[in-house]
């Protein structure tokens, strides 16, 4: 029996929807990094019960921070982004979170930026506060290991292709280390990233979403905790060819979770039709709750996913909306997006 229910949301169900097409359906994704991290920071006494952590967030990180705070007796401040909507402010108020909320802003990196500079000033204040740094610290990858032994039990790790957003690095880059130490051989497990288009991370900067870069898989400035050797395919993925995903995963297989989900479900389906041989595993990282009005609303909208197909380049140079797909080979982390370190 569970202790707490941030332990039932962060256990994942595992749905096969079609012949070696698998979902990874999470609640609440980041509820299992953010469990694991803070149980780590008591265990090793950098914090005590009854400590203040401090983060930034778009949203869902508020979430499971605040959550495993209220299962460890923290308090939890956070820094949010201008995308934290009304129900999630409401539920961070009643778990005991304080919340800073950023005055709007169209543009991500001033954004993140700004928010980055707030927490200094807040540590400057309260120097007793702990950062948990969920874009730059590896404690955040603890909690996939048991999500990885879960995973190689139902599916096994021979010739398994993981796919889903990169966003902090520690979803993806965290299962697929912990799958590779159980395989036989190098290519038994392979990752395939997922990308917005205007995120640094993987060097697509240079080309903008004329809709919106889709929160939680890419970032405008540089993550020292994504390690980019450990990637094998890239798809860049517009907002558009995301909705289509979104609503083809829940008309065709009655999944409803959020944008970064539809795009994982599109580059998935394309992988599984490269190599039907291997099993795919996609990550649904969240529910579509908070996209109702943003991509389902707009279902009569979506293209269908025959009419879609990634073009195939060999240079980030050659990327183009609404989807690309290039190789990228365990490859080192671009120039522009090695400045945090791990």
């Amino acid at each position: 029996m569970d202790q707490h229910i941030a332990e039932s949301i962060g256990r994942p169900d595992l749905v096969r929807l079609d012949d070696g097409l698998v979902c990874l359906r999470f609640e609440t994704m980041k509820v299992v990094s953010a469990l694991a991290a803070v149980r780590h920071l008591l265990d090793t006494g950098a914090v005590r019960r009854g400590d203040t952590l401090l983060d930034s967030s778009s949203g869902i990180y508020a979430y499971a921070l605040a959550l495993a705070c209220h299962r460890h007796g923290m308090r939890c401040h956070i820094v949010g982004s201008t995308t934290v909507d009304r129900t999630l402010r409401t539920q961070l108020a009643v778990l005991g979170a304080t919340l800073e909320r950023m005055e709007p802003c169209s543009d991500l990196k001033l954004d993140q930026k700004r928010r980055v500079e707030r927490i200094h000033e807040i540590l400057a204040e309260h120097p007793e506060y702990h950062w948990m740094r969920q874009y730059h610290d590896d404690i955040h990858y603890l909690g996939y290991r048991a999500v990885a032994d879960r995973i190689r039990e139902a599916t096994g790790a021979t010739g398994l292709t993981l796919v889903g957003g990169v966003g902090s690095g520690a979803s993806t880059g965290a299962l697929a280390r912990y799958l590779r130490e159980g395989s036989e051989g190098p290519d038994d497990v392979e990752l395939v990233g997922v990308q917005p288009y205007g995120s640094v991370t993987f060097g697509s900067e240079h080309v903008a979403d004329p809709e919106i870069i889709i929160a939680g898989i890419g970032s405008s400035i540089p993550f020292g905790n994504v390690a980019h050797e450990l990637y094998d395919t890239l798809h860049w993925i517009s907002f558009d060819a995301a909705l289509a995903g979104s609503v083809d995963l829940l008309r065709r297989h009655a999944v409803f979770a959020g944008l970064s989900t539809g795009a994982g479900y599109l580059a998935a389906r394309h992988e599984h039709g490269r190599d039907p041989g291997r099993t795919v595993l996609f990550i649904a990282a969240d529910t579509g709750h908070r996209y109702a009005d943003s991509v389902y609303a707009r279902h009569r909208e979506a293209a269908r996913l025959a009419d879609l197909a990634p073009r195939e380049v060999t240079d980030r140079s050659e990327l183009d909306l609404p989807w690309s797909r290039m190789r990228w080979n365990r490859a080192p982390a671009p120039f522009r997006a090695a400045g945090s370190g791990r």
